[in-house]
């Protein structure tokens, strides 16, 4: 109701212009009991129903920061809602409201855990299936000096390599679906894996399809030799980094701005402007507390 509040609700403004497409990002929706509550990412995460599925083994479920029910299920769906208006408004004419649910959009985005079950993926407790933790081929195991490897080695062919580099013999070992195995499978791995250091491993495991792969802090994923090679992140003007804008299009690539990011308010009053406000409604605007500015600050 905030915008309401402003005189610039959906309403209004599809009377002025059928053809606007008006995005409405919200925790919970625009309808439904918590659709006026307060709420987080970890709200949102909690009510999908896809929380109660992260998490260790016997310990509470965990909510991995704010990037599942935010980003993900609340701004790339948001977005992927207003590439579909706009695809549809190419036919029809007209604008439309996009109602984007955090919590039914982190819950679509899980669709697998639902369509999943019933081949008994998640049959088991938290933290005892094949991609939660269960499996000791889909794990991540401490290194020697304190760092951490990835192993995703789910096919029987890949396994057969995890095996091979980690130095033992499958004809010694539990079949690899054997569940019950899975816990002493796990202490053996990590036992081994522990023997050696984070490049150690990567010399083993490089070029192979072990599918086991280095857990890389932000500093090293932007120098590793491979997100080097395709330019994955960028440097603005100022040093910092960040991500290269994905996906990659072969025939309109993004080109990424190599300044800064603006502080929020900063180009206020110049799109203003850009729309017809004149100073004066500007400065009311801001008096009003309607409108903020930032300017930055020279370093003297």
């Amino acid at each position: 109701g905030v915008m309401e509040k402003l005189g610039l609700g959906p309403e209004i403004l599809l009377q002025e212009n059928p053809s606007l497409i008006y995005a409405r990002l919200t925790g919970f929706g625009q309808t439904g009991k918590y659709a006026k509550s307060a709420g987080h990412d970890i709200n949102y995460l909690a009510l999908s129903g896809v929380l109660s599925n992260l998490g260790r083994k016997d310990e509470n479920p965990y909510a991995p920061i704010n990037l599942l029910a935010d980003f993900a299920g609340g701004g790339v769906m948001c977005a992927l809602g207003i590439v579909i208006a706009l695809y549809e408004r190419a036919t029809s004419g007209r604008g439309q409201i996009i109602d984007a649910s955090m919590v039914e959009g982190v819950a679509y985005l899980s669709s697998f855990l639902w369509k999943s079950q019933k081949f008994g993926f998640w049959s088991r407790p938290r933290g005892e299936n094949l991609l939660d933790g269960g499996a000791p081929f889909y794990e991540i195991y401490r290194t020697s000096d304190g760092k951490f490897m990835a192993v995703g080695a789910l096919e029987p062919q890949f396994y057969e390599q995890l095996i091979k580099g980690l130095g033992l013999d499958s004809n010694e070992l539990p079949i690899q679906m054997s569940i019950s195995d899975w816990p002493e499978m796990k202490k053996k791995f990590a036992s081994i894996f522990a023997q050696k250091t984070q490049a150690e491993w990567c010399s083993i495991f490089d070029g192979t399809d072990a599918c086991v792969t280095p857990v890389l802090s932000l500093n090293d994923a932007t120098s590793h030799q491979h997100n080097k090679h395709r330019r994955s992140f960028i440097k603005n003007d100022q040093g910092d980094i960040s991500p290269r804008p994905a996906p990659l299009l072969s025939r309109t690539p993004a080109v990424p701005s190599c300044e800064r990011d603006p502080f929020i308010g900063e180009h206020t009053e110049e799109i203003l402007l850009e729309n017809g406000f004149t100073k004066q409604e500007i400065a009311k605007l801001h008096s009003d507390k309607i409108i903020g500015f930032s300017k930055p600050k020279a370093n003297l």
